[in-house]
């Protein structure tokens, strides 16, 4: 290919990739979003990977002190074994 036949690289700013990555990352929060509700919505429970479930908590916040808790180890949304101690995005504080 002769030097002059090269494409020129369209000219795209650092605003523009920043926002395309934003907007791609808030849509897949939305549809992950959805799924879970819909699941939810179905009555089935999902598993704790789906809901970045961790044995840890986040803070104050834990399984034991969330509306969804039911105990000693279930919780009403999340399914398996789960810790009190535990977190996920689900949570809910308690009212």
């Amino acid at each position: 290919m002769k030097p002059d036949e090269i494409a020129e690289a369209p000219n795209i700013s650092r605003r523009t990739v920043l926002r395309s990555a934003a907007l791609i990352a808030g849509g897949g929060a939305l549809l992950a979003g959805l799924g879970a509700s819909a699941a939810l919505a179905a009555g089935t429970k999902l598993p704790p990977s789906a809901v970045g479930y961790r044995p840890i908590p986040m803070g104050k916040s834990r399984c034991d002190n969330c509306s969804q808790w039911v105990g000693p180890t279930v919780c009403k949304v999340v399914s398996g074994q789960l810790s009190p101690s535990g977190w996920c995005s689900l949570y809910s504080p308690k009212s």
